[in-house]
This record gives structure tokens, C-alpha cells and sequence, in this order.
């Protein structure tokens, strides 16, 4: 049965980071109570430096959770675009030394060449993912999965390399069957723009936004959680 989406709104930023804060540490809770590790998977970009400080305030058993990105771009680490930056900086830093993150680049100057190395470091993940954070963009997309793309020719491999539009840098995303099995899914949505767009999606699925095919393959229920501003 396909995904369908719970959405919720709120009047600004904060206000949402600590009902995402709550709602992330709830799911971490509730699986860690039948399973020994979980796997979490947040995103790059601009809006999680607003949410993750509040995720990382949680009393959670961190040894026992391991964090990866949704996607990554092929840049170095320290890079002002990495997302793996922006995750050591605004959740990592603030949490116990011993926590387990996986990042998604290596020392491949060419990330097809770090393929396999990097599905390697995704299999020692506890499978399917516990809890994915995502972010949508105004085209639809989701980590760097973008319109256009041909779903149905994705390899069976837990990661893909994309060449996004208009964009500088090569990137490497989970694939959308890594996604779709998520046992939950969260969307940060933020901005008039991209809350339309969910609207859209709705009223009437666009086969080419990345969104749609999550929602066609998945079995979870996305959980939306939204503002108008960021």
C-alpha cells in the first residue's frame, strides 16, 4: 500500500525543531526498545541546522544509534557546502564522543570509483533504516534524487551518484529502495514554495517529482512537518 503523508504546521522554526526534537526521539525510543541498534539518516542543506541542535538536547542512548546523511555532495569534508560539516557541527559536537556516524565521502577524487566503498560502509548499518530525515526542494526532489531521473533504472545498490541541475559538484544519495524501506520517514518542509508543492502532490501526483515515487514505494507514513518560514 503506498505511503500517505501526515502533515503538520507551525508558526515558525522553533516551535517546529522541538516538535520534530520530540517526535525523532520518540521513534528512536520506541525501537531501541525491540532492537539493540537504530539507524538514523538526516539531511544537508540549510533548514537542519535549525532542528538538529534540538534533536541533539534528547536523552538518547547516542552509543546505540548510528547517523548517516541522506545524500552528500563530492566536495572535502571542511568544505563550507559539505553536509557532513554541517552534521558534525550542529548535532555531532553536541553529543557523546562514542556516537557513529557514517559519512558519505572519501578520498576518491571521482565518487563513481568510491561507489562500492561507500555501499560497503552503508551495509554495516542496522537494516532497514530506523528513522530518515529528509528536506524537499522546490523541483520536488528529495536527498539528490532530482526530476528526470529514470527510477526505474536505479541500481539495486544502497547509494546512486547524481549530476543535479545547475549545481557545481557531483553527489552521492541513498537509493530510493534504501529510502522507501525506512520504517519512518520524516519531511521537514519549509517555505510557501515547497508547502504548495505538497499540496500539489495531493491534489495530483506528478510522476516526475522524486517525492511522489518515495510515497509510491514506500509502506511508512510520512510525517510533514511545516513552516512558512524558516
Amino acid at each position: 500500500m503506498p505511503a500517505s503523508m501526515q502533515r503538520h504546521v507551525f508558526p515558525d522554526m522553533e516551535s517546529l525543531s522541538h516538535a520534530f526534537a520530540e517526535h525523532a526521539a520518540t521513534v528512536l525510543q520506541q525501537s531501541l526498545l525491540h532492537q539493540p541498534q537504530a539507524a538514523l539518516v538526516v539531511p544537508g542543506g540549510s533548514t537542519p541546522r535549525h532542528y538538529l541542535p534540538a534533536l541533539a538536547k534528547c536523552a538518547l542512548p547516542w552509543d546505540r544509534i548510528t547517523i548517516t546523511l541522506s545524500d552528500e555532495r563530492w566536495v572535502d569534508s571542511d568544505d563550507e557546502q559539505s553536509n557532513e560539516r554541517l552534521i558534525k557541527n550542529y548535532l555531532l559536537a553536541h553529543l557523546p564522543a562514542n556516537t557513529r556516524f557514517i559519512g558519505l565521502k572519501t578520498q576518491h577524487a571521482n565518487p563513481f570509483d568510491a561507489l562500492s566503498a561507500i555501499h560497503h560502509r552503508l551495509s554495516s548499518l542496522p537494516l532497514p533504516l530506523t528513522l530518515t530525515v529528509l528536506g524537499l526542494g522546490e523541483d520536488g526532489h528529495i536527498a539528490s534524487l532530482f526530476p528526470g531521473m529514470n527510477a526505474d533504472a536505479f541500481p539495486p545498490d544502497h547509494c546512486i551518484i547524481a549530476a543535479p541541475p545547475a549545481a557545481p559538484s557531483l553527489r552521492v544519495s541513498l537509493s530510493l529502495d534504501m529510502l522507501a524501506v525506512s520504517e519512518h520517514i520524516v519531511l521537514v518542509v519549509t517555505g510557501k514554495t515547497k508547502r504548495q508543492l505538497l499540496d500539489r502532490v495531493n491534489r495530483s501526483p506528478d510522476p516526475q517529482w522524486p517525492i511522489v515515487w518515495l510515497l509510491q514505494r514506500s509502506n511508512a507514513q510520512i510525517v510533514v512537518f511545516e513552516t512558512d518560514g524558516v
